[in-house]
């Protein structure tokens, strides 16, 4: 004990000096206690910034090396060089962190803190304080949401009113991070090999961490507090670099099927020349009801040069008959002729007017083929080799079975509607203004290699059912006008993808060797481009996709992944929501990859375009600017963009809400502070 302690309590000239003596002795007691506290705090909020940097700096040394060896030489190295000779620090790896499956580094660092009311006492009693940090590793799921990979000038850069919102992930870039706009917000801001620059807008997260400078004015307090500012240089990478299900889809970017082979029927020649009117050709006299203007042919196997109907006769072909004509066929005038179920090969080209063909085999040559009013062709295969044009309000219901064109052109509010089969078209097909064509389930197959495999204008409806899809030429819509793909595997398109209308993309992977661009401009007015009633079949799309809402979306996909050789474009005011997958399917969708594509082509999302985007889209090569208020989010879904440089200006936003994709990529990725 203190000899001045001890002279003190053995004083016995007044119990009031004794009392206040121990009350003095109490309060330096108390006082020491407070700044022994108040010392502690200090060092664990330095220590907690040291333990931070190690942390970050062991899981970068393991990315790299991957060997645990190097954890804690790289975390001792860097507490050293930060002032902290005493104590103890360990760096492990830890499983499970922050997900089930998931790795981590943890960083323990421990001081002893003396008591300073020991030193009073006589006594050498002192505290131990503990800070612990833990990085996620490369890879996994803390991910940055936004990558910037340009290593020179702004990686990502937001300007005048706009903003990037990601307050679970990270916003990483390999070179600077310019805050020019609105705001930042995210887990971590990291510039990898570059500055963090702030201007009079706001930084919010967890964690800065830069390579070279942090820059902000003085004035502007709307930034992470100094202890949250890390200077060290990190691994920013392209977490979908080594992607093998990417590498392996880009290699079909290109590939297409061809249609079946159309030919001409078997016609044989030496037939007679039949002619159905009001003074019938003597071939066909023998079918007239009386002097009526109705003719009625037996079953029977027929073979003809050259047929026509007019007058406005009325002609029955019964059925069980195989009709062949060399040399064309003209239905005009008035005349209905029904075609009962059976065998009909025609060449030398076909004009029909209120013509029914039954169950059975319908071919037709080369040579002009078109309808006018109100036809029906019944179940079975239909092969035209040659160009089918519908137009002036006609009407033309096929049922079920191959359906093989040279071409389609429907328009002037005409309509052409097939059962369900296969769909080939060897000449592409136009939908013009207020036309509709419908094509139930089935493989669908359409080339017209150079030019547009599809064209659907303003006002005109086109829809698929589930089957296989293959496009050689360009798929090219108006605004105003609706097109609807089935659901199958991967949708080959040998062209670009341009659409300025309502598109319902069915499940699986489309790849596009070209660009795809939606410019809808609000495709109908304002008015919701899904669900949508055929007034035709009564057949409804867009009620939902894979069991999703999408009837606030121009634009939809459920399921889908997007391979390209262009870049994707979007503007005009258009409503997109395209979700990608959560599995990989087999020669389809690929697992959390929603957009794909290697080009080097400037990308521009504008003029007020509003995305849902749920799932990565990568452009590694392409610098992308979101601009004219287009807005890009994840809506409680995750979103991931990588891009060679990300500028978003004009007041444009973009954002995800959740703390990355498990892309299962094998690129570098980041490495991130978790806690």
């Amino acid at each position: 004990m203190p000899s001045w302690l001890k002279t003190l309590l053995h004083h016995r000239g007044g119990g009031v000096s004794v009392l206040a003596a121990l009350s003095a002795v109490s309060v330096i007691g108390m006082a020491s206690f407070a700044v022994d506290l108040n010392r502690g705090y200090e060092t664990m909020v330095a220590n907690q910034r040291v333990a931070d940097m190690a942390a970050l700096a062991a899981g970068v040394a393991y990315s790299a090396a991957k060997n645990e060896t190097i954890l804690q030489p790289t975390a001792q190295d860097l507490a050293r060089i930060n002032g902290i000779t005493t104590g103890t620090v360990v760096a492990q790896l830890v499983t499970d962190v922050p997900t089930p499956g998931a790795k981590a580094v943890q960083v323990t660092i421990t001081v002893p803190m003396t008591v300073t009311l020991g030193r009073v006492l006589g006594l050498g009693a002192s505290y131990p304080v503990k800070t612990v940090a833990t990085a996620s590793l490369a890879t996994q799921s803390t991910a940055g949401c936004i990558v910037g990979l340009a290593s020179s000038g702004n990686a990502i850069e937001t300007q005048g009113g706009a903003s990037i919102n990601a307050p679970a992930c990270a916003v990483a870039g390999v070179g600077t991070v310019a805050n020019n706009g609105n705001a930042i917000t995210a887990k971590n801001i990291i510039s990898g090999a570059g500055d963090i620059v702030n201007n009079y807008g706001t930084l919010a997260a967890d964690l800065l961490r830069y390579a070279g400078n942090f820059t902000n004015p003085d004035w502007n307090a709307n930034v992470p507090s100094a202890d949250k500012r890390v200077k060290q240089g990190s691994t920013v990478g392209d977490p979908l670099a080594d992607n093998l299900d990417l590498s392996s889809a880009r290699s079909l970017i290109g590939n297409w099927r061809a249609p079946v082979t159309l030919a001409n029927p078997t016609t044989p020649g030496g037939g007679a020349v039949w002619s159905f009117s009001s003074s019938p050709s003597l071939a066909v006299a023998g079918f007239r009801k009386g002097n009526s203007s109705n003719f009625t042919v037996p079953s029977g196997n027929y073979t003809i040069d050259s047929m026509d109907a007019s007058g406005g006769v009325s002609v029955t072909f019964s059925a069980g008959s195989t009709v062949t004509v060399a040399r064309g066929v003209s239905i005009t005038g008035g005349a209905t002729v029904v075609f009962g179920n059976g065998t009909y090969r025609i060449n030398g080209g076909f004009t029909g007017s209120g013509v029914t063909f039954g169950d059975g085999e319908l071919s037709i040559g080369q040579g002009t083929v078109s309808f006018g009013g109100t036809n029906r062709i019944g179940t079975g295969p239909v092969t035209i080799n040659a160009p089918l044009s519908l137009s002036g309000g006609t009407t033309l219901a096929i049922g079920a079975g191959a359906h093989a064109f040279g071409g389609i052109s429907v328009g002037g509010g005409s309509w052409l509607t097939m059962g369900d089969g296969s769909l080939d078209v060897a000449g592409g097909v136009s939908v013009g203004g207020g036309s509709t064509i419908i094509a139930g389930a089935g493989n669908v197959t359409i080339s017209n290699p150079g030019d547009r495999a599809i064209f659907v204008d303003g006002g005109a409806y086109f829809f698929m059912g589930d089957g296989l899809f293959s496009a050689n030429g360009s798929i090219v819509t108006g605004g105003g006008s609706r097109l609807a793909f089935g659901k199958t595997a991967n949708h080959l398109i040998n062209g670009d993808l341009l659409a300025s209308g309502a598109v319902l993309f069915g499940a699986g992977r489309y790849t596009i060797k070209g660009g795809f661009a939606n410019g809808t401009g609000g495709a109908n007015n304002g008015t919701p481009s899904w669900p949508y009633t055929s007034p035709i079949t009564n057949q409804t799309w867009g009620s939902s996709l894979e069991g999703v809402s999408v009837g606030d979306a121009d634009m939809a996909g459920v399921n889908v992944s997007f391979i390209l050789s262009g870049t994707i474009n979007l503007g005009g005011g258009a409503k997109t929501m395209l979700l990608a997958p959560a599995a990989t399917t087999s020669g389809g969708a690929i697992a959390d990859i929603l957009i794909d594509s290697l080009t080097s082509a400037d990308t521009s999302w504008s003029a007020g375009a509003t995305n849902v985007f749920s799932g990565a889209v990568h452009l590694p090569n392409s610098a992308l600017t979101s601009s004219g208020g287009n807005s890009t989010s994840s809506s409680a879904r995750c979103f991931m963009l990588v891009a060679y440089r990300v500028t978003l200006t004009g007041g444009a936003t973009a954002g995800s809400t959740c703390t990355g994709l498990g892309t299962g990529a094998g690129g570098s990725g980041t490495v991130d502070l978790i806690s």
